[in-house]
């Protein structure tokens, strides 16, 4: 992790990144982008995965970054419900959810493998490194 000198860095922000930019994809067909509600709610709860990391990140050490790591965890699962009734709606099909779904269990997988690292590690924050 010593390699880490900004957010836009770490794969957790990266893969969380990939997500939005599908999930805005998604939302932009033209069935998807009537349901005005869906719509406002999957593209803040995927941004709100990536913003939460930079804004952790930013912190003044580990404890706040593993806190925003963890609501931003929480906005993927978000996300996951969400694409869920997009399904649902007929808005997806079953390969774009399939997609979407497994870089959401992803992000949250190296969301959760980051949380744990800074758990076990002796600094205090990136910045004090």
């Amino acid at each position: 992790m010593s390699t880490i000198k900004r957010f836009e860095d770490l794969r957790c922000w990266q893969t969380a990144r990939e997500l939005s930019k599908l999930i805005y994809k998604f939302t932009g067909k033209e069935k998807f982008s009537k349901d005005f509600s869906l719509v406002n709610q999957i593209r803040n709860s995927s941004g709100s995965a990536m913003d939460n990391i930079a804004e952790g990140f930013d912190r003044a050490g580990n404890k706040e970054f593993i806190q925003f790591l963890s609501v931003s965890r929480g906005s993927i699962a978000e996300v996951k419900s969400q694409l869920n009734r997009a399904l649902n709606q007929e808005y997806i099909n079953n390969d774009e959810f399939d997609q979407a779904y497994g870089l959401s269990n992803q992000t949250s997988k190296e969301i959760t493998n980051l949380i744990l690292y800074l758990k076990k590690s002796n600094m205090k924050g990136f910045k004090f490194s």
